[in-house]
């Protein structure tokens, strides 16, 4: 791709985004991706029997200390590749039966994104973000993405900030998921169970954070409604922890159990909910560059 100035998250870097990497996710204008393959344990809606087409991007507009991704989020590892091969990747994997195609973490690759979608795909695009975003992004997506898989990660901004380094998380996370379902509607599921379009927030609960936890769910209850609730447990102590003994442990059953027992108080029973059990390094992908180069 061209160079050009970036300004499509909420950092709004104004960075000259070129071959090399620029602002505050560190990458240029190609997108860096680290695998591309079927993947198997997304919500049972997503990954049905098939599995979704997950591509997973480098780079990240966020630096959440504890990410589970963090050689591909923070370190940058990854494969440049240009639009055209994008786009043919998709079509590899949807040629391995998927049943959408799912991009991971795929904010600051706006312009090459959106390029890559032009004529459209013949199964749902899931956009799979942190929520971080900027409504008048999210706008030139519509029509384009059948599927948005927010995460909502805090409503707080001391955790924002100490967490992520984005004390204004909630500010642009509040409006780009009343966006995000707009644009959507409420979930549609096929005759297979399979999400054709629709709404899916993420939430993970934090060690010593079920207050937020709770509060955050309250606010999903009150205006998103149509919207899914995925409400995760998978947390391990993972990435540069360092100064965050708080976050240096898994989560407690009492944790546990106190979110999943308001979310039900709430009525929030549309979705989905993790099992204590989920939190394992199982579950975290490899990153090894899986279908990413062409055999051709």
């Amino acid at each position: 791709m061209k160079p050009y100035i970036c300004s499509d998250c909420p950092r709004e870097c104004q960075a000259q985004r070129a071959e090399n990497g620029a602002g505050f996710c560190r990458m240029g204008a190609d997108p860096v991706i680290a695998r591309a393959a079927p993947h198997y344990d997304e919500e049972p809606v997503i990954s049905g029997t098939r599995g979704s087409g997950a591509v997973f991007f480098s780079g990240c507009t966020l630096r959440c200390r504890f990410c589970q991704n963090f050689p591909i989020s923070h370190e940058g590892y990854g494969e440049a590749i240009t639009v055209a091969r994008l786009r043919q990747i998709y079509f590899e994997l949807i040629d391995q039966d998927v049943h959408n195609i799912n991009l991971v973490n795929p904010t600051h690759f706006t312009e090459a994104i959106l390029q890559s979608l032009e004529g459209g795909l013949p199964v749902p695009v899931i956009w799979n973000s942190s929520g971080y975003e900027k409504v008048d992004t999210l706008k030139r997506f519509k029509g384009k993405i059948q599927v948005y898989l927010p995460d909502l990660k805090y409503i707080d901004q001391d955790s924002a900030r100490k967490y992520s380094a984005a004390r204004d998380y909630f500010s642009y996370a509040g409006p780009a998921l009343k966006e995000m379902l707009g644009q959507t509607g409420p979930v549609e599921l096929d005759d297979d169970g399979i999400i054709r379009c629709g709404t899916i927030v993420r939430h993970l609960i934090l060690p010593g954070h079920a207050r937020e936890s709770m509060a955050i769910l309250d606010w999903i209850a009150d205006e998103l409604p149509g919207a899914w609730v995925s409400l995760m447990a998978q947390y391990l102590p993972f990435g540069n922890l360092k100064g965050l003994d708080e976050l240096n442990r898994r989560l407690t059953q009492a944790e546990y159990d106190q979110v999943v027992d308001h979310l039900m108080a709430l009525g929030l029973e549309d979705g989905f909910v993790q099992e204590l059990s989920s939190s394992d390094e199982k579950y975290i992908p490899s990153f090894d560059l899986t279908g990413v180069r062409s055999e051709k």
